[in-house]
């Protein structure tokens, strides 16, 4: 795989990736199951293909941005013999989005949403703006002016803001088209906030049902139609953002975290945990890290 360029910087206390970004004219190296300790941006500004991110499966042509998080799992298999791709790496101890979500609000948009796709379109003027924060992020990786780590910072930043107002406008466009087709029932807004309000508590596919007075059944084939999600996969995925969350931001004892999420059994919710993640919780937080007041970002 020819790589156009490799710029990365290493956390020197730990010695693992703090951020990169680069150029590839492949996307072999993704063509089996990902599961990344830190975030990634994928852009692909030529060629098309398949991406598998979570439970579900997405086409994706050019000029697509793929965004995951830490754990997510995903694979892209390309169609295209003519593929340009700029990707993104950045570690939660680099800069992390849960700490700074009022700043850049690309967590639920870009990140960890489990209703929407981990894709979006970028077209110009967008594209224009994206490319210049991603040369403003190379140019300060060659240098070592005064204030790099904090520059590349406000660059990605900026990278961040500008696809997450983007997506957030085209998911609205998409939403009011599916509601002048009627495409997505009221019940499945229910549903979402019902999920969002009662995850830690309810973690059976049955509970929604009985609290929307609809037969788990019809249920299911609704959130399979619109979501390409079981209701159980909901549930699950949003039960670990809110365990990874919690991995990440603060020292609680995996046994706190398991009874603040509803499992009486740490033990339990361990093995669930790492049937959905593939890692343990401590194995997450050793490589994910949590939130260090005195050095996090």
């Amino acid at each position: 795989m020819m790589q156009k360029s490799k710029l990365t910087l290493v956390n020197p206390q730990t010695g693992n990736l703090a951020f990169k970004i680069y150029d590839i004219d492949t996307l072999q190296a993704f063509d089996h199951i990902q599961r990344l300790n830190y975030y990634a941006l994928i852009w692909v500004k030529k060629g098309k293909g398949t991406l598998k991110a979570d439970f579900s499966e997405y086409k994706f042509t050019a000029n697509t941005l793929m965004c995951f998080s830490p754990y997510q799992p995903f694979m892209i298999m390309s169609d295209s013999e003519e593929v340009k791709v700029t990707i993104i790496h950045f570690h939660p101890d680099f800069f992390c989005i849960h700490k700074h979500q009022k700043e850049v609000a690309c967590n639920g948009v870009l990140f960890n949403n489990i209703y929407c796709p981990p894709v979006m379109e970028v077209k110009e003027p967008v594209s224009n703006k994206l490319e210049m924060f991603m040369e403003q992020i190379k140019n300060e990786l060659q240098s070592d002016a005064l204030a790099q780590y904090e520059s590349i910072i406000s660059y990605l930043k900026l990278f961040l803001i500008t696809a997450s107002r983007e997506k957030t406008q085209q998911s609205l466009s998409a939403y009011s088209q599916k509601e002048a087709q009627n495409e997505e029932p009221f019940i499945l807004q229910n549903l979402k906030d019902s999920i969002e309000e009662h995850y830690k508590t309810k973690h059976s596919a049955s509970d929604y049902a009985r609290m929307l007075t609809i037969s788990t059944k019809s249920l299911g084939k609704l959130t399979k139609k619109h979501f390409d999600k079981t209701i159980t996969n909901l549930i699950a995925e949003r039960i670990v953002i809110e365990a990874k969350r919690e991995l990440y931001l603060t020292d609680k004892t995996i046994k706190e975290i398991a009874y603040e999420l509803g499992y009486s059994d740490e033990y339990y919710f361990s093995r669930f945990f790492k049937k959905n993640v593939e890692i343990s919780p401590q194995m997450y937080r050793e490589t994910v890290g949590f939130n260090r007041l005195a050095t996090g970002r």
